[in-house]
């Protein structure tokens, strides 16, 4: 069971995102909060898999909220809720350890798929945010071609392993794909990580979409 606390000032997306999640019977919404501060009593009291934090919230917001999880609870994974004005929050959100972003206006079946990929220990970012979010960096071609000469440390296997930790799998679900151990995955995001100079999961994500080894969808 992937228990999770969500936090979101305005109850009726709190009541709505509890009611998408509670389909999956394999997920349990454990505690609601109105803001930061009150997510994190709640997190320290019930201890879940996934912090659900929307980013605008009062007392303390959702990006300071997911800065202090990582500190005080790092085997919390937090997913941030944003919405398209609000995708210039992603580096400092990246920076606060957040391992996923998802839509508000997402497909309920993204909300379930993104918490799903995060409590097995994989990256997600709605494929929108991500194109969203390079478009606002810069140059787009200019940031394509350095993100494919960046790629060039890689061996073929470790971008086929990028490209699938830019599909948010999870290492189980890329072992399978790949008909690899799941160790061998680890070993060879691990790699990755080291050889790019990334943080973290998300931030290979992002580097995928860059280097467009994840075709972009249609910005609905």
């Amino acid at each position: 069971m992937i228990r999770v606390v969500l936090a979101d000032d305005e109850p009726m997306i709190r009541v709505g995102l509890t009611a998408i999640l509670t389909t999956d019977p394999g997920i349990a919404v454990v505690a609601e909060a109105a803001d930061g501060r009150e997510a994190l009593e709640l997190v320290r009291l019930h201890q879940p898999d996934i912090a659900l934090l929307d980013i605008r919230m009062p007392r303390l917001d959702g990006l300071s909220a997911a800065a202090r999880l990582s500190a005080v609870a790092p085997h919390v994974a937090v997913i941030m809720l944003t919405t398209f004005d609000e995708d210039g929050y992603v580096a400092r959100a990246l920076a606060a350890g957040a391992a996923g972003f998802l839509l508000k206006a997402a497909d309920p079946r993204e909300l379930i798929l993104g918490v799903r990929a995060v409590a097995e220990g994989a990256a997600f970012l709605s494929p929108r945010i991500a194109q969203k979010v390079i478009a606002k960096l810069g140059d787009g071609l200019a940031r394509a071609d350095l993100a494919r000469n960046r790629l060039t440390a890689l061996t073929t296997r470790e971008r086929e392993v990028l490209a699938l930790v830019g599909r948010g799998m999870s290492n189980r679900e890329i072992a399978r794909s790949l008909f690899l151990a799941e160790g061998t995955v680890k070993t060879h995001v691990s790699a990755i990580l080291l050889r790019l100079g990334l943080n973290n999961r998300v931030q290979a994500a992002l580097l995928a979409y860059e280097a467009g080894l994840i075709p972009h969808t249609g910005s609905a």
